[in-house]
């Protein structure tokens, strides 16, 4: 009953108008007018942007940044009283920019109710007041706008409202989520225009998690933190530390990491934290050198508790960039420098959760697991109505994995790939040149795969490859029209992240290289045959060593394919280019 007169006094509050009168209502969503039940159509964001624009001309600006696959406008607002509406004027006035993106699944689309309460509240100066003199808010409502519009009473059966929402992906059936990197979807793409135009100094992505019944209503989760620059892991510690304060003030109870099992649907497996990969946000902005926030509610919290406390969060990101936003751009810039002058200096492509665990006290729910007749599996129950604390194991030690050193000049990338690829670097605000001049035998590194495999099946339309084999020098022709990409750029860690062919989401990971590991020529097993006879004959040395490897090579013995590539390999036609990495690395700079 209590909780429930909360909610009715936070709706009536956010309902009410002021002098403003049919001004404030004309500002309003169908999800407060609702009481918080229901959330709007996307004709809704467009009048929205609108009407914020007419009611606070001087501090608002509607602006559409892109067109989604069905041809709906993708909308941003631009909100500042400092008078910068545009990127030019925020970075002539040194103003630290705070984005804020709901809807990347349109399913959990707290984000968007919330952020137009907040909004609101925040031209009012009713919320984090004198915190738009000090910031310009770019706020996009719906990331995913045709998911959006694909809408459903059931298409979130694992969450409690609003009454209809939308779908998870595009309408090419993209998980925005997982794009950050490859950026296939044109709503990526435009999103990362949106952001190489304004640089914002903190990306903040708003979602719903799924997941078992417990009590928590809501996870921060922040990079850099746990990897990324140094200086920069320090402040985004504080960023975390302070939103969660302020939440913690205002009855939530916030955690720093994904309240996710470590062993599905099982409780007592406890919970592990990790540095997410750069197709996520939070591992795509560490690799910019800027700050990137996932927010997630919890998706048993009813609608009205989750937007009260989406709302609060926004807020609470309000105030702190005002506060420290200008110290925070500094700590930015600085890492922009040290990015530039990484060159032969380590970089981790992978990070790890180490096996070291701490025993927590985690709020849940009394649960029973008992076999289930229908999927023939254990079947977890909860009631909510007996609050319970948990003993559970937290794993929250992460480190580097696999380091590499950088290149002391940078990368180059053949002309036949320059376009595609060039293309991409432009999508990321990579900087690159054109090579002008031929060079017939330059020293470079190679990167020759030992082993190459492919993903089992498609993800997110890519069959995804995975190499070994390390890099080594060599002498090649590089051509006129290839790119050289300078390693000595603010975004080295994004270069390294895209092109090293042993990055988790690079170019290669993500499949843009197969063809040079599929092998396209070949000799017929009876000519083979005789080319391995023939070179038995003319080579002592390697009858013996064929004959060693046959010895002490199991694999290779059963395998009359593998016997017969030894000798192949060591033919004139032979193609030196199969599993050879197109990209190369230099230590010159062109």
């Amino acid at each position: 009953m209590i909780r429930s007169a909360i909610l009715l006094a936070f709706a009536a509050t956010a309902t009410a108008t002021t002098a403003g009168g049919a001004l404030a209502a004309s500002l309003t969503t169908v999800s407060e007018r609702s009481g918080f039940q229901a959330t709007g159509r996307y004709d809704e964001v467009i009048a929205l942007c609108t009407q914020f624009q007419k009611a606070y001309p001087k501090q608002v600006r509607c602006f559409e940044f892109g067109r989604t696959p069905e041809g709906r406008p993708m909308l941003a607002l631009a909100v500042s009283r400092s008078g910068a509406l545009t990127a030019e004027q925020a970075k002539k006035k040194g103003l630290p920019v705070l984005l804020i993106q709901g809807g990347i699944h349109a399913g959990e689309i707290d984000g968007k109710d919330a952020g137009f309460l907040a909004l609101r509240e925040a031209l009012e100066n009713k919320a984090a007041p004198g915190a738009l003199d000090k910031q310009v808010l770019l706020f996009v409502p719906v990331f995913n706008v045709d998911g959006h519009e694909r809408f459903g009473k059931n298409n979130r059966p694992n969450q409690r409202g609003p009454v209809e929402m939308g779908w998870r992906t595009t309408a090419q059936n993209y998980n925005l989520n997982r794009d950050y990197v490859k950026a296939d979807a044109p709503e990526m793409q435009a999103m990362l225009a949106l952001v190489n135009a304004w640089d914002p100094l903190a990306y903040v992505d708003l979602h719903v998690t799924d997941g078992a019944k417990f009590q928590p209503d809501i996870s921060i989760q922040v990079e850099p933190v746990h990897g990324g620059d140094e200086a920069l892991k320090v402040a985004g510690t504080a960023l975390q530390t302070k939103v969660m304060a302020d939440l913690k003030a205002q009855g939530s109870d916030p955690r720093q990491f994904y309240i996710s099992f470590a062993k599905e649907d099982d409780p007592t497996s406890g919970f592990i934290d990790a540095m997410s990969t750069p197709r996520f946000s939070t591992g795509y902005f560490p690799m910019r050198n800027r700050f990137a926030m996932l927010v997630e509610t919890h998706s048993w919290k009813d609608y009205p508790t989750r937007v009260r406390i989406t709302r609060n969060t926004i807020v609470s990101l309000l105030s702190q960039v005002a506060q420290h936003g200008k110290e925070w751009q500094k700590l930015t810039q600085e890492a922009d420098a040290r990015a530039s002058a990484m060159g032969g200096s380590e970089f981790p492509l992978s990070y790890r959760t180490t096996y070291n665990a701490k025993t927590i006290e985690f709020p849940g729910y009394a649960y029973t697991r008992e076999h289930s007749e229908i999927s023939g599996g254990l079947w977890t129950r909860y009631d909510e109505s007996k609050p319970q604390m948990w003993t559970v194991p937290l794993r929250d030690e992460i480190v580097p994995d696999f380091k590499v050193a950088a290149p002391l000049g940078g990368y180059i990338v053949p002309v036949a790939d320059a376009g595609w690829v060039g293309a991409k670097l432009k999508q990321h605000g990579i900087s690159f040149k054109v090579i002008n001049a031929d060079q017939m035998s330059a020293e470079v590194e190679t990167f020759r795969a030992t082993k190459a495999k492919f993903g089992a099946q498609s993800f997110e339309g890519h069959m995804a490859l995975t190499v070994e084999g390390d890099w080594a020098r060599e002498r090649r022709a590089v051509a006129k029209g290839a790119l050289f990409v300078p390693i000595a750029q603010p975004k080295a860690r994004l270069v390294m992240t895209m092109l090293e062919p042993r990055g988790g989401d690079g170019l290669l990971a993500w499949g843009g290289f197969n063809n040079a590991f599929e092998q396209k020529e070949y000799m017929e097993d009876y000519v083979a045959e005789e080319v391995a006879r023939d070179q038995l004959e003319a080579n002592p040395a390697l009858r013996e060593e064929f004959r060693k490897k046959l010895d002490t090579d199991a694999e290779f013995n059963k395998s009359p394919h593998k016997r017969l590539e030894f000798f192949a390999k060591r033919h004139a036609s032979w193609d030196e280019r199969f599993n050879l990495y197109p990209v190369l690395r230099t230590a010159q700079k062109y």
